[in-house]
This record gives structure tokens, sequence and C-alpha cells, in this order.
């Protein structure tokens, strides 16, 4: 039987990994079982312009439809940057100060309103967010089980092996991890994910595949309904 954990904050091994998709995945899976579950993430960078002329971001819209929430309804993050690059860089271009307790304080906000809370990270595990903290710290601080998004190209076992060995130093519970196909299937992926399997000690919740055409994510836009729903499918939740 699942235990309540009451959330997972999903990492990855880089960015463009996955994370957005497997967050709004979870979040799928949780309501379909009745939890009421709100996505967060801490920070975002990165925004589009909507025919309306609104400013959205796509992560943060993805987290949104899968929670089931109107536009404007809850505050998903207390950050939001325009450009695209590093959020540390990006804040200090703009005169702006990312707070670790300005996060915490959101993200408690969100917490008292659902009994569970998917919380995606921004990039990899130590993110950057000011000149003396990064993500790492505002995971430990939130003391979520760890799920790790592993993106399946050349690299990713050297980089999830690190990913897992700086979770566990942070002394936080990996809850499992999750195998993403990309855009293209890399050579040798069985082999990989058995290495992985061999290697981490965390349950392996899934493999995502290639999608279908019908269903890939445009540019500047979330993730379908549809293309989260196929993700589900292909993962399980965490014992």
């Amino acid at each position: 039987m699942m235990r309540k954990h009451l959330g997972f904050f999903i990492t990855g091994t880089d960015t463009e990994v996955g994370k957005t998709l497997v967050s709004g995945a979870l979040i799928l899976k949780l309501r379909h079982l009745n939890k009421n579950t709100l996505g967060f993430k801490p920070v975002v960078a990165g925004t589009y312009t909507s025919l309306d002329g609104q400013l959205f971001n796509e992560d943060l819209e993805t987290l949104r439809i899968a929670s089931s929430l109107k536009l404007g309804e809850e505050n998903l993050c207390p950050y939001v940057l325009d450009i695209p690059a590093a959020p540390h860089l990006v804040a200090q271009d703009l005169g702006i100060d990312l707070e670790l307790g300005t996060m915490l304080e959101a993200y408690h906000g969100i917490r008292a309103k659902c009994d569970w809370v998917v919380c995606e990270g921004a990039g990899g595990f130590f993110t950057p967010l000011n000149h003396k903290e990064d993500l790492s710290d505002f995971a430990k601080a939130i003391d979520l089980p760890v799920i790790l998004m592993v993106g399946m190209k050349l690299g990713c076992i050297n980089h999830a092996l690190l990913t897992c060995a700086a979770i566990k130093n942070k002394d936080l519970k990996i809850a499992g991890w999750v195998a993403n196909t990309l855009s293209t299937e890399m050579s040798y992926l069985d082999e990989n994910i058995k290495t992985l399997r061999s290697r981490i000690e965390a349950p392996f919740l899934g493999l995502i595949p290639t999608f279908p055409k019908s269903i890939e994510k445009p540019i500047n836009k979330p993730y379908s309904i549809e293309a989260m729903q196929f993700a589900a499918q292909h993962i399980v939740l965490p014992d």
C-alpha cells in the first residue's frame, strides 16, 4: 500500500529532461486516487506571450492544468522570471534576490490548501538560487521524498549516479527514478536502463517512450492533458 508521503520533490539529471511532464503525470495519478494534489515550483525562468498578450510560463501552466486550477486561481510559483537562463543570473541582472524564505513561505501556502504537493525543481539538483544557496537547500527544507528524472542520453549514467549521491548527501530519501526517452531513442537504451537499475538503490518507476506526433508538446505551450496521461500510463507511484 502507498504510504502517505504527502508529496514528492521532482529533480532531474539536467534541464529539459522531463521534470514538468512527470510532475504533471504524478499529479494526475494522485488526483485519480482522490488525493487533493497541487503542483508547485519555487522558481521558473522563461515566459511566452499568449495571443491576448498575457505572459505565461509553460511549466507552471502544465502544473496548473494537471492540478485542475483555473487561470489565476492559485499562485504556484513565487518567482517568475522572463528570460530562459540560469535563475540566479537572470535575477541578478534584474536586481532581484531569490530568497529561500520566500520560496518556503509560498510552498507552505500551497501545502495548506491541499493534501499532497508535487514540487518540481528547476534544472538540476544544485541549481543556484543566490550566492550561498541552491535548490538542494530548498529540497532539504521541505523534506519530501525525491523522484529523479533521468533523461536517457549519452552521459546519463554518470549524471544520474552523481545526482543520487548528492541527494543522499543531503540525507533525503530517493523515492524512485523515471527514465525519459526524450525525442530520439538513444543507442543501447535497454542496456543503459539495466545499468542504472543495478546501481541506483531506489525503485525504477518506469520508462516514458518517445511521444506520438499527435501529442508532442508545441514550442512555448504547456503539456496537454493527453500528453500527461500518456506519461502517466508508463510510470507507477512509489510505494
